[in-house]
């Protein structure tokens, strides 16, 4: 497998997580996007997709591992934002304080790098759409991107 492939993968994934801190950071249309639960589970899907990558690249030995558990974060985001995409259309499941919330604002990892992966807003919330779509289901089209990528890759034939 390409070398490159691997290199445009986890830059392209790295790429969607800072365009997510840009949106969270300095909002659009002057509407801060405060990421809710559903946002950083799919911000772990994204940067574990860019971290197999990287280390795909890294331990020639280990590829397809590596590949495969690409493959596995994508699969996992892309279930995540078919979630938030179905709680954008069933306001009434999201409550107040999600429980998910509060059992994601306690991991170590969030209190080391609450930039990154402290959720602050709510599932439900409607936010502006960009180019006319969400911003879950634009995270649902680039996880099936790389779903569908990963898994071509996979069983192409060498």
């Amino acid at each position: 497998m390409n070398r490159t492939f691997y290199l445009l993968m986890g830059f392209l994934s790295l790429g969607l997580v800072m365009a997510a801190l840009i949106l969270q950071q300095f909002g659009y249309q002057g509407i801060p996007f405060l990421p809710c639960p559903l946002c950083i589970m799919q911000r772990i899907g994204y940067l574990g997709i860019c971290c197999s990558c990287f280390m795909a690249l890294a331990f020639q030995p280990s590829r397809k591992f590596f590949h495969i558990l690409a493959t596995l974060f994508a699969l996992f985001g892309l279930l995540v934002a078919g979630r938030h995409i179905w709680v954008l259309f069933h306001p009434d499941t999201s409550c107040g304080v999600d429980p998910l919330e509060t059992w994601i604002n306690q991991f170590e990892l969030v209190r080391g790098l609450p930039w990154l992966f402290k959720a602050d807003g709510l599932c439900s919330a409607q936010l502006p759409p960009i180019f006319g779509l969400q911003l879950p289901q634009w995270s649902f089209i680039w996880f099936a991107i790389f779903l569908i990528v990963l898994l071509q890759r996979l069983f192409k034939k060498s």
